[in-house]
């Protein structure tokens, strides 16, 4: 949720992404394509680029993601100045959520925009995040992926430039497991208990069976993993597995078409819809609405929830969306889940910006002051309440060993017509989770021929 509702791939179609990525990638290597160093009329702006998909399956969502990271960029340029005097400068580039599109339009904006330099990259998508790993290194220019793409990289040792900022996978299932301790009384209250685990047979649906069968082990809850085939549109032999098996909890981990039908089929097999707990992308307005009254109770975790009931909103109904700025057509989504995203996606950007602001000085920043940024970045209560962000962002505080930084989510319900928080933020159970982070990043380096920072001699 970006939301990226982006790690919503097969896992067949992310291989054939990749695969024509890499050749567009070579084919842009053996360009040499030279670098326009003269100040342009933006020299003195931030550019923040937006690789966008307003365009093809995604769009519903993207409209939504796109005019919160506007709308706040405006907010900062209208009411406050910008950051710290320096006005923030924007362009879209349509990637309709392919691979292709995306290293074009990383291409495109990677040496900023009429002299306004970019700071940081958001790939709004897990094909071109794939792809770019490699090249963000190259071009030191960091990417910032926020609760989807690579686990392993929030091992800055392997992973300089890559930033899955917030929300792993692998937190999310310990969150998942946290809240479920929460509801059951303790952690120790898990033994003997039934977890089920409904998954989207891919990539990104499988990537949580390591971890949770670690907690598994760790808490002594029977783990009971059940895989739905893309693209999900018929689960009667999966949720009749669920029903034969009785869990005391269902994990939802689906996205697209088969949420709803998930949750449809849920309550045409009898299973309670207020114990199935949807994942960060089965979260949003467009994964209950089709749904009905079968999802009235459902649960599910997100780093953004959906309302208008934080001071951001108030200060952007007042000076945006009143005044007519505001980049929502549908004004009614102000505030969804999908907005949301955008404004956190926002904020994290430009709080970035602010933080190489204080060791660079009130300017626009590079690239590779994006990243030593990023590494350096530290989000209290303190400043959410200044910034208006308070509740709707976790606190987040990174380093170079640990590019995740929060590893909480909270849990909100749907009534029927809105989302509303039921839990404060959830902590995942990081250092458990660590060990296996480590060797899977240990892995790709020694995969990649990569030999990992000394964190040590660095700092």
């Amino acid at each position: 949720m970006t939301h990226f509702h982006t790690a919503r791939r097969t896992a067949a179609g992310l291989v054939r992404a990749l695969s024509l990525a890499a050749g567009l990638l070579a084919a842009v290597s053996s360009a040499a394509l030279a670098v326009d160093t003269t100040p342009g009329p933006d020299s003195d702006k931030q550019f923040l680029p937006i690789a966008s998909f307003r365009v093809g399956p995604y769009a519903g969502a993207g409209v939504q993601i796109w005019a919160g990271r506007i709308d706040y960029y405006r907010y900062l340029n209208e009411v406050e100045g910008g950051i710290n005097g320096v006005k923030i400068v924007w362009q879209e580039c349509e990637t309709e959520w392919t691979a292709e599109k995306g290293i074009e339009c990383y291409e495109r904006f990677k040496h900023g925009l009429n002299g306004a330099p970019v700071a940081v990259y958001l790939p709004n998508g897990a094909p071109a995040a794939y792809a770019l790993t490699d090249r963000a290194a190259e071009d030191k220019l960091a990417l910032i992926t926020l609760a989807y793409g690579r686990t392993e990289a929030t091992d800055g040792r392997v992973f300089p430039y890559i930033f899955p900022v917030m929300l792993t996978f692998y937190s999310e299932a310990s969150v998942f497991i946290n809240y479920v301790a929460q509801r059951e009384g303790g952690l120790d209250k898990l033994k003997g208990k039934k977890i089920a685990t409904v998954y989207h047979d891919s990539a990104y649906g499988r990537e949580t069976l390591e971890p949770l069968a670690l907690l598994a082990k760790t808490y002594g809850f029977e783990n009971i993993q059940i895989p739905v085939p893309d693209p999900g549109n018929e689960q009667s032999s999966q949720w009749r597995q669920v029903r034969e098996a009785k869990p005391d909890w269902v994990f939802l981990r689906t996205w697209g078409v088969s949420t709803p039908v998930a949750i449809k089929t849920a309550a045409r097999f009898g299973v309670p819809v207020d114990h199935i707990v949807g994942d960060v992308w089965a979260s949003s307005e467009e994964d209950v609405l089709p749904a009905g009254e079968a999802a009235k109770g459902y649960l599910a975790l997100t780093p953004y929830p959906g309302g208008t009931g934080f001071d951001i909103h108030q200060r952007l109904k007042k000076y945006i969306v009143d005044t007519g700025k505001s980049d929502l057509r549908d004004t009614s989504k102000f505030g969804s889940v999908y907005y949301n995203s955008g404004l956190v996606d926002a904020v994290i950007t430009t709080e970035v910006v602010r933080t190489a602001q204080q060791k660079f000085g009130n300017r626009p920043i590079t690239g590779e002051e994006g990243q030593w940024a990023l590494e350096h970045l530290r989000l209290d209560n303190a400043r959410l309440k200044e910034n208006g962000f308070y509740g709707l962002v976790q606190q987040v505080q990174l380093t170079p060993a640990d590019h995740e930084g929060g590893g909480a989510a909270r849990v909100q319900q749907w009534d029927g017509t809105k989302w509303t928080p039921v839990s404060d933020w959830v902590q995942a159970d990081r250092a458990l989770l660590r060990p296996l982070i480590d060797a899977k990043s240990d892995a790709y380096a020694k995969e990649k021929g990569i030999t990992p920072r000394d964190l040590g001699a660095e700092q």
